[in-house]
């Protein structure tokens, strides 16, 4: 399964059941997705239904170097709005999010980070993950 890693401890998560939106918001761009809690997941990177997961479906680039297993902090991405509709972050991966520049009282790994649906989000791509926010063609 993508975004697991044996080695840390494994989140509580409430997938979604109804469609939500999700607003990615890079610093010269933003793309909005509409999320079908009915096709999670969409691929094999990040936990399934994860920001990251969501993001690389819809063709937003974010960084990613462990593969969306909680192993790194490149995915890095601040939840400006619907925090509380997410799974609670682990001792892991705030351990790794010690390691990333930026870092505010709402950053998530986007990889580590599965909203439950119930409110829209807003999530900023900080202006040094070096893939930034595009639209897919």
């Amino acid at each position: 399964m993508g975004g697991s890693n044996p080695y840390i401890e494994q989140s509580d998560i409430e997938t979604a059941t109804q469609p939500y939106t999700i607003q990615f918001v890079g610093p010269d761009s933003s793309v909005e997705v509409q999320v079908d809690p009915e096709k999670v997941p969409y691929g094999p990177t990040g936990l399934p239904g994860s920001l990251l997961d969501i993001a690389l479906n819809s063709g937003i680039d974010i960084e990613h170097a462990c593969g969306g297993v909680c192993a790194c902090a490149t995915c890095h991405v601040i939840v400006k709005e619907g925090i509380d509709s997410c799974n609670e972050g682990t001792d892991d991966e705030y351990d790794q999010l010690d390691e990333a520049p930026g870092v505010s009282l709402q950053s998530r790994l986007s990889c580590q980070c599965v909203p439950n649906g119930t409110q829209n989000l807003v999530v900023e791509i900080p202006a040094w993950n070096k893939n930034l926010v595009k639209e897919s063609h």
